[in-house]
């Protein structure tokens, strides 16, 4: 019978197995832990240890040792367990991503809302992804032959992209820029895109008003958020479309069609959400 993290947890913790947060990031073969302050004593690399003789697919473990933080939105690890190394190849879709987990942002908590975004694109248009990382939003898009342009100010991000441009054969697809997002679309891309993606919660609205003068005449901006709730997540989702649709309009842009989704939850009652927005430029 195979073993799961909570079988494992109680193995080396005993009752206190209780506070371990029951689910993990594998991000290629690495695995991404939490543990609580109340149990963070030596027991953590044997639990690292357990891990990796427990799933044959682990090579390495890691425990998240902060929140993911600063303009890189990085978080810091400690090494725990297995190959001590942080670049892996992650697959997904159909496409591979190499990464580094201490040098990139790059969550695998985002799969399912990757496929839907590249799922909405027709052939016809052009793309800005206005924070795009190692290239999973892009790359996907990339291979249905939609021409991306893909932004990010992270150095590491950029090189890590433009391997992973090469390793999926898109190439000819993506135009790659390396800097402010803002100046990028100010520079290059207004009016000229018809479709804007926004993955990056803590920027996302004020890096709106830009997104906004790269639209064509009309097109579809995809702006994901934090937004804390009281009870239901249905508040997040009101409040996220009250957000976006006053600074779609406070910059004299029509909103001809909104929605949001939550995405996940991010920590307890705060919600990340994604509103889809069909902007028109107004008169």
């Amino acid at each position: 019978m195979s073993k799961t993290l909570l079988d494992i947890a109680r193995k080396i913790y005993g009752e206190e197995a209780e506070y371990i947060i029951k689910s993990f990031d594998l991000i290629g073969d690495i695995a991404i832990i939490k543990i609580p302050h109340e149990i963070l004593d030596e027991r953590r690399y044997i639990f690292g240890e357990e891990i990796i003789k427990n799933f044959s697919y682990i090579k390495s473990v890691y425990r998240q040792k902060s929140k993911i933080e600063g303009l890189f939105r990085l978080r810091e690890l400690e090494y725990l367990a297995g190959e001590e190394r942080t670049e892996t190849l992650y697959k997904e879709h159909g496409s591979r991503f190499l990464v580094d987990i201490s040098k990139i942002y790059f969550t695998p908590r985002l799969s399912f809302e990757r496929a839907r975004i590249a799922s909405l694109v027709s052939e016809n248009e052009i793309v800005f992804n206005m924070f795009a990382g190692a290239g999973p939003f892009t790359i996907l898009i990339a291979k249905k032959g939609v021409l991306v342009h893909s932004a990010d100010i992270n150095p590491y991000a950029f090189e890590y992209h433009l391997a992973n441009n090469i390793l999926n054969k898109v190439e000819d697809k993506v135009v790659l820029y390396r800097g402010d997002s803002a100046n990028i679309a100010l520079r290059y891309l207004e009016g000229k895109v018809d479709r804007v993606i926004m993955p990056l919660p803590e920027l996302a609205l004020d890096y709106l008003k830009y997104a906004l003068k790269t639209i064509v005449k009309r097109g579809w901006i995809h702006v994901y958020l934090h937004i804390p709730y009281k009870e239901k997540e249905d508040e997040a989702n009101q409040k996220a479309i009250e957000n976006v649709r006053k600074e779609i309009e406070d910059e004299g842009y029509l909103v001809k069609n909104i929605a949001s989704r939550v995405v996940r939850e991010v920590a307890k009652r705060t919600a990340q959400v994604c509103v889809d927005a069909y902007v028109e430029v107004g008169k």
